[in-house]
């Protein structure tokens, strides 16, 4: 069972979107929150899988909170931003805090679940061209005082590659396909990916494959 927490200002949202998360056998709503200090407090006291964060709310946003919640003691859940905007600010904002993805407020139900079953099972929710405008966001604004998470020297060739292919949006269908091998070994190099650069999710692969220099301006996203 995957235990999800909203965190939505809109009484109506949050109690469509518990609805919703009911009626499926494998998940169950463990809370509402109606700002961002709340939604921090109820991940304390009810250990979520999953959290639906909204963007704008009052008291505390949503930025703030997902900063707080995954700056807590492990295991951290997994933040779904929930907006209705493309890659604002704030967005971007809550994936360099370690979000795993995001989903538009209009997106249709059947998709809203699977994104949450995405991300619980540690996938992050990037489509191609969703990772195209984040990598065009940090090459837009730089932040050269953010320290590097990690460093690509004990990654092997194949890693290296492997890890190009994420930044670039691929699944690992995909990667298997690219580079002709078993969609297991593909599945096998981005888990030993994620260990070796002490990353959350695929969101965080993105952000080390651009602060380590392996996509720069110079070489710009497919």
């Amino acid at each position: 069972m995957i235990r999800v927490l909203i965190a939505d200002d809109q009484a109506l949202v949050r109690a469509g979107f518990e609805v919703l998360i009911d009626s499926a056998d494998d998940l169950a709503v463990v809370g509402t929150a109606a700002h961002g200090a709340e939604a921090v407090e109820l991940a304390g006291a009810t250990a979520p899988d999953v959290i639906l964060m909204d963007v704008r709310m009052p008291v505390m946003d949503g930025l703030q909170a997902t900063t707080r919640i995954l700056a807590g003691p492990p295991p951290a859940p997994k933040v779904l931003i929930l907006t209705t905007f493309d890659l604002d600010e704030y967005v971007f904002g809550a994936l360099r805090a370690g979000a795993s993805g995001f989903l538009l407020k209009d997106t249709p139900p059947a998709d809203l679940l699977a994104g949450i079953r995405t991300v619980a099972g540690g996938d992050a929710l990037l489509s191609p061209s969703i990772t195209r405008h984040l990598i065009e966001e940090f090459v837009r604004r730089p932040q050269p005082g953010v320290p590097v998470p990690a460093t690509l020297d004990g990654l092997t060739g194949r890693e290296v590659e492997v890890l190009e292919l994420v930044a670039r949006g691929l699944s690992n269908a995909e990667i298997a396909q690219r580079l002709y091998v078993s969609p297991a070994t593909a599945k096998t190099h981005v888990a030993r990916l994620l260990m070796k650069l002490h990353a959350r999710d695929r969101a965080q692969l993105i952000i080390v494959a651009y602060e380590s220099g392996l996509i720069t301006p110079q070489r710009p996203v497919a």
